[in-house]
């Protein structure tokens, strides 16, 4: 083997991650990693298991000229206590809640417009009530904060250098302090982390907390886990049994109609692709009437099509692109700005890339993209994706169990899911016959009563709610299946469970009443507990009768 040579000068999707070294002479500068057998030809590294293909100057630029997005997703019972920690890494005063700006929407400017005239009964033309419209839309409406954004103030700066701060909505009595300036107006200034709350780090907890089973340690090159992503067989049901051709209902990025139908459509079996179709289910206009119609078509198979903002950069430098120009170009085209036409150098870039073969396919599609996925956005929400896919086909009833109790817990109405798949089926049923006209609450319980009845179709099923047995909050495992909790009764408040769960631990009730008393429990609660059975074989009242 030769030409083996030291490239540090290359972006790091040429380099090996171990060693830093590439033969580029026998395998081709601009194939990067693409070898045959994916080891590196020094050091025997697998690098089709060593990274991802994100070159840091997505995140940095080429200068460090370009803001750093970071993102740190936490478990959504902990983002608050990593928000209060911003304070302890950076000290005090030097993180701000990022503040945002709600502004008037074009379709509300033209509402406002037109009731100011019928107020008045003055008569206005269609094209009249537009224009002034147009002088309404943007203006400020009220001002709030983001779901996750900290801002960090540099030491030896004060806040007030770059912004005002106030509390969000103006609300004085708020303990929130928020920036005034909306975020985007200082985010070249200052630096925001985005400190996000989601459920896959708690349901990947409690999964590890339910089978003792490190789930940094689950094999992400697992082959049952990723024929999920293109058929149901690892799940051991045919796809007329559960409704679907692939078996990722519930798996996090994956389960939604909308994504199961680009699995159908792009029938996946890497990680790799995995990550491609994440970045095309979050991107605007990356998917539909772009990628999809290419691929339908024959034009690019899925691993050629653009995904994620990363891949333009890296295409076009294995053009031959200057990497500046390539990192410029991917900045322009994930933004939305060639697509709103606002990219003054397109012409310029569209010249450029022709002089390097690119085809003409890729700078339509370009041209069409408003907004692109971060690739390392894309590879941390699919790998925790398929750790708790890795459950699903392996420890069934752990992740039924994490899913119903973490993500279905607003959805779950036990009347109609735990008695058995006959009633799964006919409420899946009645929410069909209604079509458009169901319920966005309908709508997300139909999401739920797809798993449950996967989770029938294997074998596994629902234990009775029991009154010593069952959780406040938590579906739990047992030998025989699955116990689901008192909340799972629709109208079972969070606090009247707790309480009832908390009075059931402390000792056996005697009778009804006494669970009334020591739960704090209403008539229309007990009357709950009943009609699922829960209070069978009990006695209304601890009172002996003398003269029954």
């Amino acid at each position: 083997m030769t030409g083996i040579t030291e490239v540090n000068s290359l972006p790091p999707h040429y380099r090996c991650p171990k060693c830093k070294y590439v033969d580029f002479t026998d395998y081709g500068y601009a194939n990067g990693f693409d070898l045959p057998d994916k080891t590196c030809p020094k050091c025997g590294t697998r690098l089709d298991k060593d990274g991802m293909d994100i070159p840091f100057e997505t995140f940095l630029g080429f200068n460090g000229d370009k803001e750093p997005d970071i993102d740190l997703n936490f478990s959504g019972e902990y983002q608050a206590k990593a928000h209060k920690y911003t304070e302890v890494i950076f000290g005090k005063g030097t993180t701000f809640k990022a503040g945002t700006v709600g502004t008037i929407a074009d379709k509300t400017a033209f509402g406002y417009v037109k009731k100011y005239f019928e107020e008045r009964n003055i008569p206005v033309s269609g094209a009249e009530i537009s224009r002034l419209a147009v002088g309404c839309t943007g203006i400020k409406r009220t001002t709030g904060q983001h779901p996750g954004g900290i801002i960090v103030v540099p030491k030896g700066r004060e806040i007030y250098e770059f912004t005002p701060v106030q509390h969000p909505a103006d609300d004085p009595n708020s303990d929130i302090i928020t920036t005034h300036f909306d975020y985007h107006s200082i985010d070249q200034n200052l630096l925001k982390l985005d400190i996000l709350g989601h459920d896959d780090p708690t349901v990947i907890r409690m999964l590890q907390d339910l089978t003792g089973v490190d789930p940094t340690k689950v094999p992400l090159d697992d082959k049952a886990t990723m024929s999920l992503f293109s058929s149901t067989d690892a799940l051991g049901v045919t796809p007329e049994q559960i409704k679907s051709k692939v078996g990722s209902y519930g798996v996090p990025e994956f389960g939604t109609k909308f994504v199961r139908g680009m699995l159908v459509d792009t029938k996946p079996t890497t990680f790799d692709e995995l990550i491609r179709i994440s970045g095309l289910s979050h991107g605007t206009d990356v998917w539909l009437n772009n990628a999809a119609d290419l691929i339908k078509e024959g034009t690019v198979t899925l691993k050629e099509a653009i995904c994620c903002r990363d891949d333009i950069m890296i295409y076009l430098i294995k053009k031959g692109l200057d990497p500046n120009k390539a990192f410029k170009i991917m900045e322009s085209v994930r933004k939305g700005k060639v697509a709103k036409g606002k990219e003054k150098n397109w012409p310029e870039y569209q010249e450029m890339m022709r002089e390097h073969d690119v085809p003409e396919w890729y700078i339509k599609s370009c041209e069409k993209i408003k907004y692109m996925f971060p690739k390392a956005h894309a590879a941390a929400y699919v790998t925790n994706a398929f750790r708790i896919a890795w459950f699903k086909v392996h420890i069934p009833k752990a992740y039924y169990s994490a899913f119903f109790s973490i993500r279905a817990a607003d959805n779950f109405d036990a009347s109609c899911m735990i008695l058995g798949e006959e009633k799964v089926k006919n409420k899946m049923k009645e929410i069909d016959m209604k079509g458009n006209t169901a319920t966005k609450k309908e709508q997300d319980m139909y999401a739920v009563l797809e798993l449950v009845l996967e989770m029938y179709e294997r074998g596994l099923k629902f234990l009775p709610i029991d009154l010593y047995k069952s959780h406040y909050k938590n579906f739990l495992v047992e030998d025989e299946g699955i116990r689901p909790p008192f909340s799972s009764i629709a109208g079972f408040g969070p606090i009247a469970a707790e309480s009832l769960y908390n009075a059931a631990k402390e000792e056996d009730f005697m009778s009804i009443d006494e669970i009334r008393i020591r739960a704090k429990l209403g008539d229309s609660t007990i009357d709950l507990l009943r009609e699922f059975g829960v209070l069978d074989g009990m006695q209304e009242s601890n009172q002996i009768s003398l003269f029954g």
